[in-house]
């Protein structure tokens, strides 16, 4: 199984670039999407809109477990709930963090989805993960082992500055990565690329690729109409799929 983790500072279109990445990825591959933005953006822009999420789970699971048997073993009950609200779509199924409606962090509930992927292995071949802007999602250590952590910047160096601090914080942490690249988005122009590619030589980042902005895929979000609508010969489906092959991930 792949591991791919999707991060970034906010406003760079990370969640856009997960969903073309598992439209593209379920089409040779059997893809597990992960949701892990509270705002259960990814799951809008694949067209899929699920009906629960751990967020849900971990708040039922709060007011009832006094009630539970004491015999019974509160983690594998809660980790199965987890497990049954896992949606199928059409070519890839896909499972919402969310956030919960109380106080209380979400320290249990990653450590339960955490087991959910590892025990998940052996059923999908991807796994993409579209995680909250920032690095807070890093220190929670929801995945142990990341195959490719793609940094998705906008035009901006605070967004290349960005990539740097998840870099440094995966290598703080000592968590596994095989590979960490950044793809930057909504690019206009080739200078908007020169400038870019310069920058990151210059820090050491691997850039992968350049996402142009696409009116396209604009007015969808303008629309709130997800991503599954984008036509294949649009600029930004065409410059993912040329990462995904230059990536050797397809």
């Amino acid at each position: 199984m792949t591991t791919i983790v999707i991060s970034g500072k906010g406003g760079t279109g990370k969640t856009n670039i997960a969903a073309l990445l598992v439209r593209i990825l379920s089409e040779n591959k059997l893809v597990l999407a992960i949701d892990a933005d509270p705002d259960t953006n990814l799951a809008d822009a694949l067209g899929f809109p699920v009906t629960k999420t751990v967020g849900d789970i971990r708040e039922g699971f709060l007011d009832e477990k006094d009630e539970l048997a004491p015999e019974l073993d509160k983690q594998s009950y809660f980790e199965s709930r987890v497990m049954s609200i896992i949606e199928e779509a059409d070519r890839f199924d896909i499972i919402a963090m969310g956030r919960p409606e109380g106080p209380g962090c979400y320290c249990y509930a990653n450590n339960i989805l955490r087991a959910v992927i590892e025990k998940l292995e052996g059923n999908y071949e991807m796994v993409v993960i579209d995680t909250e802007a920032g690095l807070e999602h890093l220190s929670r250590r929801t995945v142990r082992d990341i195959d490719l952590l793609l940094v998705v910047s906008d035009v901006s160096k605070r967004g290349l500055d960005t990539a740097d601090r998840i870099r440094t914080l995966a290598n703080e942490l000592n968590i596994r990565v095989k590979r960490i690249a950044v793809i930057a988005n909504k690019v206009r122009n080739e200078h908007d690329r020169e400038k870019l590619k310069n920058m990151a030589e210059k820090m050491n980042l691997e850039l992968i690729g350049f996402i142009p902005f696409d009116e396209g895929l604009a007015a969808l979000d303008l629309d709130g109409l997800p991503l599954t609508q984008l036509k294949d010969d649009s600029p930004a489906f065409k410059a993912v799929k040329e990462v995904v092959e230059r990536l050797n991930i397809g």
